[in-house]
């Protein structure tokens, strides 16, 4: 029987193959509480579903009165339009066969408003020319590069420029200004702020330029979890927070100020003990993100296991002497990158007082739900 004194453990564990991804809806919910205590209503949070993935998420989202979300995929605005989101942001500048699956989605789910993210002249136009034929119009939102040095445009003269070139197209409709910056990671949350206050002047100086030239006032989007404390102070900013809904390690160790529960986790057994120190569990590449080095996952029951290998099947790891493991044995772990992790898996099993009670399809894991 699984010892059910922590609050991660599973009494019927063994009705539970792994890996296994598990969520907890309880702290779940719990970090929804806190998010919307971070600001000055809820109707400045815009949370970005590409860390959960879940219809059910974004239905306790929902029902907590969160009215505005980001994606990153049409998988994505697709869950949220069929869990009857009314706001969705794709935060994504949509190229190719992805403008008319945006079409396709515009015109599929009525009840949603999407809108999507522009940064050049060309793209403006190959958007505008596929909604204008179809007579729709896509909401725009310039997405500003402050340093992330990914996407989007400086802003500067050639972004109001290409606001103003955008606002006199067919089929197109500029509404405001998306930033992202994910590059200020400094652990020291003031430095942090610091250079995020200093990104941001050059936002809200085009955002007033853009209102002296006549237009409506601009709504702007800013922020992932690293600057989430900030911009969630800022009057008239939507925070687009993300990895806060399930945490993870790497967020639990550099963003030291921030209060939020871990809420998913992998779940791994013992395959093969090697000897005294050496163990193997099931948790390979396709079962937790491996894009970063060691350590790529922090057990909760195992806090001496140190991993020492990765496959796709198999981690390897050494743990300390007479730590009596044994081939079976279940470790806890959560992810130092929770986002990738989630879609490794096409379920994620629901905790509930110990016990998994249900499951949850992480539905936009796929590249195409049915657009």
């Amino acid at each position: 029987m699984e010892n059910i004194n922590n609050w991660y453990s599973v009494a019927n564990i063994d009705n539970i193959d792994t890996p296994a991804l598990l969520v907890y809806p309880e702290r779940i919910q719990e970090n929804i509480n806190k998010a919307k205590s971070k600001v000055a209503g809820v109707e400045w949070l815009r949370p970005h579903v590409k860390t959960h993935k879940m219809a059910e998420v974004a239905s306790l989202m929902l029902n907590a009165g969160i009215t505005k979300f980001k994606c990153a995929t049409i998988a994505e605005a697709e869950m949220l339009g069929r869990a009857g989101a009314p706001d969705v942001l794709l935060a994504y500048q949509p190229v190719g066969p992805k403008i008319s699956r945006l079409l396709q989605l515009v015109q599929t789910y009525r009840a949603t408003t999407f809108a999507c993210l522009l940064d050049n002249k060309a793209s403006a136009e190959a958007i505008s020319q596929i909604f204008a034929v179809a007579g729709e119009t896509i909401s725009v939102y310039l997405d500003l590069n402050v340093g992330m040095n990914r996407t989007g445009i400086q802003p500067g003269p050639e972004a109001l420029e290409l606001y103003r070139m955008a606002s006199n197209l067919a089929g197109v409709k500029p509404v405001g200004l998306h930033t992202y910056d994910g590059h200020l990671r400094d652990a020291d949350y003031l430095l942090r702020k610091e250079k995020s206050d200093l990104a941001f002047a050059a936002v809200t100086a085009l955002a007033a330029k853009i209102e002296a030239h006549g237009m409506p006032k601009p709504i702007l989007v800013a922020g992932g979890s690293p600057t989430f404390p900030v911009h969630a102070q800022r009057q008239g900013v939507e925070s687009s927070l993300g990895t806060f809904i399930f945490w993870d390690w790497g967020y639990h160790v550099l963003l030291a100020e921030q209060d939020f529960l871990f809420a998913a986790l992998v779940a791994t057994r013992v395959i093969s003990k090697l000897d005294d120190n050496t163990l193997c569990l099931d948790l390979g590449h396709k079962a937790i993100a491996a894009e970063n080095p060691f350590p790529r996952v922090k057990f909760l029951n195992a806090p001496d296991a140190e991993a020492i290998s990765q496959s796709e099947e198999h981690l390897v790891v050494r743990v300390a002497s007479g730590n009596n493991y044994a081939v079976g044995d279940l470790f806890y772990g959560v992810p130092l990158h929770i986002c990738p992790t989630c879609a490794l898996y096409d379920w994620a099993h629901v905790i509930e007082n110990n016990l998994a009670t249900d499951t949850w399809h992480v539905v936009s894991r796929t590249r195409a739900i049915t657009i």
